[in-house]
């Protein structure tokens, strides 16, 4: 199944236990409260872990995501109510009502055609007030995290905390060029096994500031890692800040 940790309500539960707040979610948090009491739309929120983080910290999050099991959880979950949900894509988002947009969790690494990618830019632009800010993540290629992507590296056990231990590893099934697809493998106590599928392209810096630029967005930062170090010097990523 395609994207099945978003898709299928047995694996956003793997997901949200395999996933917890980390220095990720700090980063955004910090960077979205340099606009006190910013509205903010969570692009491909997931199962909410950072949006319900947002709106506790005082911010008015609009939560977006395709994926119909995700935002059920995401709903379930202490502190929803703060948060409006919708289930769809950056389309969905009124114009001109959002002074942050966020792609977080590599999500706009998950729009591999460039068609898609930039439909995506120019309905985030139009959500945004003039002078809004738009910030994501993309692993840098550079760090060719794929490389780690086999069996032997990547197997790990996940406890979702009533009694059972999932037991998940990744396998890389494809490189071709700046596109890289591997499967999720999960196994659950009883033998069920499932899996999931992805693909997801790795824009490098260049190709990300000409695809923003020609969007219409001006890029202010491209940080390498969670506490703002240079790109190459931190963490293999490339955080994007560019204002609309």
């Amino acid at each position: 199944m395609r994207d099945a940790e978003f898709t299928d309500p047995r694996l956003t539960a793997v997901y949200d236990a395999e996933c917890p707040w980390s220095r990720d979610d700090d980063y955004f948090v910090a960077l979205v409260s340099e606009t006190p009491a910013a509205r903010v739309l969570d692009l491909g929120c997931g199962t909410g872990r950072l949006a319900l983080g947002l709106a506790a910290a005082g911010h008015v999050v609009t939560g977006v995501d395709p994926a119909a099991a995700s935002i059920a959880a995401a709903r379930t979950k202490p502190g929803a109510e703060r948060v409006t949900w919708v289930l769809g894509t950056a389309r969905s988002a009124p114009r001109a009502a959002f002074d942050i947009a966020l792609m977080t969790s590599h999500v706009a690494q998950f729009l591999v055609d460039d068609d898609e990618w930039s439909a995506a830019l120019a309905d985030l632009r139009r959500a945004l007030v003039a002078g809004g800010r738009l910030a994501f993540d993309a692993r840098d290629p550079r760090a060719r995290a794929w490389e780690r992507w086999n069996p032997r590296d990547s197997l790990r056990q996940v406890d979702l905390g009533d009694g059972r231990k999932i037991t998940i590893w990744t396998e890389l099934t494809d490189v071709r060029g700046d596109t890289v697809s591997f499967a999720l493998h999960y196994r659950f106590p009883n033998g069920e096994e499932l899996r999931s599928d992805s693909t997801l392209r790795f824009r490098d810096e260049k190709r990300l500031r000409q695809s923003l630029g020609e969007a219409g967005y001006a890029v202010e930062h491209v940080y390498g890692g969670w506490r703002r170090q240079p790109v190459g010097s931190g963490d293999g990523e490339l955080l994007i800040v560019a204002r609309a």
